[in-house]
């Protein structure tokens, strides 16, 4: 199948594109060209935020399956699905287990009412036009993803200070469940997407199969960089004490935030490979020490000032 992928070349795209190219499909990138492109891999430099570049470029192209990364807003992706109504086979769009409501009842199901107010409206309006548009849709919607080459300060946080030896501020009890899902376990998902008639129309939350708390993940990210659980020196404060600005002190939402993934599981015929302890070990080991993000100088001033309070 020829199949256009919009960014590509950090952290999902990668790894989706790396599988793609291994099944046998023609793969072209559509993005700004900022970042290097693999040599086996066509692209078409444009900006999508722009819908005159969008028309402009992609119009006369044909593809059979169209992987949409990178839209947040539904002004992002109208233009794109447009293009592409009744011209392409499926139509899978990344959205995110961020847009449900906050719930009693757990873990999230794909069912399940979404948050008018959660900061990825955008993406379940996207859903919402998508189906209403007509075309071959199948939205994935993952929790926090975790891997080599995540730009999004999540496991490297609690890396930079266990590679520190530095204490551990978790705000609450630290009995909050949360749940990550590896980036290669993701692009198979969405693999296991193409040519599936089940998964027209339908949404899939996408994550690791088991859930953790906050203090449970701090243990596991020490186990992964080879150190004791026991070692790891956990300190809990009350985010209410504290006014931090705009300056983030926890890369994680305060809430149980999880999501079942037997859907995915049974249609997709999709089970995940990493576990949480071998997933973490395989971004300290192949992104965090590589590129030495422990020599580093990190600003510590927010848990300085939690610590300090106590």
């Amino acid at each position: 199948m020829r199949i256009l992928v919009i960014g590509g070349t950090r952290f999902i795209g990668v790894y989706l594109t790396q599988l793609l190219l291994k099944a046998g499909h023609e793969v072209v990138l559509f993005n700004r060209g900022n970042h290097p492109t693999p040599s086996d891999v066509g692209q078409i430099i444009g900006d999508r935020t722009d819908p005159n570049q969008l028309r402009e470029k992609l119009a006369q192209e044909t593809f059979d399956v169209v992987f949409d990364n990178n839209g947040r807003e539904l002004a992002d992706t109208q233009p794109l699905a447009e293009i592409y109504q009744g011209r392409v086979k499926h139509f899978v769009y990344m959205s995110s287990a961020g847009v449900y409501l906050k719930s009693d009842q757990m873990p999230h199901l794909e069912g399940d009412t979404v948050d008018p107010k959660s900061r990825h409206k955008g993406k379940h309006e996207t859903e919402a036009y998508l189906k209403q548009l007509g075309i071959p849709f199948t939205s994935i919607r993952p929790t926090y993803i975790y891997g080599p080459q995540n730009y999004n300060p999540l496991e490297s946080w609690f890396f930079d200070r266990i590679a520190r030896n530095r204490p551990i501020p978790i705000p609450g009890n630290g009995m909050h469940l949360t749940q990550l899902g590896h980036v290669l376990d993701l692009a198979q998902a969405m693999i296991q997407v193409i040519g599936n008639e089940k998964a027209i129309g339908q949404i899939y939350n996408i994550s690791g199969d088991r859930f953790v708390t906050f203090d449970g993940l701090a243990r596991a990210c020490a186990v992964a960089a080879g150190k004791s659980a026991d070692d790891v020196k956990i300190v809990h404060y009350d985010p209410k004490k504290f006014d931090f600005g705009k300056r983030k002190s926890f890369p994680m939402r305060l809430q149980h935030f999880f999501a079942s993934i037997n859907k995915a599981q049974i249609e997709l015929n999709w089970q995940p490979k990493y576990d949480l302890i071998s997933g973490l070990k395989d971004s300290w080991e192949n992104d965090y020490l590589i590129t030495r993000q422990d020599k580093l100088e990190v600003d510590f001033s927010v848990d300085d000032e939690i610590l300090n309070a106590g």
